[in-house]
């Protein structure tokens, strides 16, 4: 299975598709059906891994203050308490303190953009949380232990934000900051170089990159990504532009299987 980052913008993008929302579509419907997803998510942090072991996990409308309809979506996915504790049992083996949590269910990180990969919610779905005090090496590192599961038919997802700076957001249709654009084509370029040490050094090393994330834990999910992956897979770029002058929604796939990787996402919308 390949792996994904995923930008999943502000809760609204489960509403507005905008130019993401049918390239995820396309995506979705040209991948083999995974066993389960994994989905890392900067909205569940821990003082420790955990692995959601859920049944049949609910959808956490983990926000406030949004339109009325967005409080009605549900996304009804089966967990996978089978493959969490094989994902649970990888990140022991490669000396993670983690533990099984029974009753999380999925938060807006997972089940917005999982709306578009797969529509029906007919696909296993489980969350990993990130541990408290993660860094960019520990959470590439965290991806490398990860890396396994896609040889076993599971869809790892880091789910995030390339540019997140909540106290800049602007009007709807607003221009993209100069700032956000140039930290996104920064990224673009690691991410397409296929240099990840370079991208495991963006925090430190990328223009704006304290602007562009004044917290760090929407980034993280796709060094979590990238390390599942493995810096020789290829990469297709899912170009979903800046939204609210200052959230880039770019988002990457990485090594798409070859009738995937030959499907042309959908052309963004004007």
């Amino acid at each position: 299975m390949p792996v994904l980052f995923i930008s999943h913008g502000a809760p609204t993008f489960a509403l507005e598709p905008g130019r993401l929302g049918p390239q995820l579509q396309a995506l979705g419907a040209a991948l083999p059906v995974p066993r389960a997803v994994l989905v890392v998510s900067p909205h569940w942090t821990a003082p420790q891994a955990r692995v959601a072991t859920t049944a049949a996990p609910a959808t956490i409308h983990d926000f406030r203050g949004f339109p009325a309809p967005l409080y009605r979506l549900a996304y009804p996915a089966p967990g996978a308490p089978a493959v969490a504790a094989r994902a649970q049992a990888l990140l022991q083996a490669a000396g993670w303190p983690v533990q099984a949590d029974p009753a999380r269910g999925l938060d807006h990180g997972a089940w917005v953009p999982l709306r578009y990969l797969f529509p029906a919610a007919d696909v296993p779905v489980f969350q990993l949380a990130m541990p408290a005090g993660l860094d960019a090496e520990g959470a590439y590192a965290l991806g490398r232990a990860l890396a396994p599961l896609r040889q076993e038919g599971v869809l790892v997802v880091g789910s995030g934000s390339l540019t997140h700076n909540l106290y800049e957001i602007a009007a709807p249709g607003a221009a993209a900051a100069d700032y956000a654009q140039a930290f996104a084509g920064w990224v673009r370029a690691a991410v397409a170089d296929r240099d990840h040490a370079r991208l495991r050094r963006t925090l430190e090393d990328a223009p704006h990159a304290a602007r562009a994330h004044p917290t760090t834990e929407h980034f993280l999910p796709l060094l979590v990504a990238a390390g599942a992956a493995g810096d020789a897979a290829p990469v297709r770029v899912l170009d979903g532009g800046i939204l609210y002058g200052v959230l880039s929604m770019e988002s990457y796939a990485f090594g798409l299987p070859e009738a995937a990787a030959s499907t042309p996402p959908t052309p963004p919308s004007a």
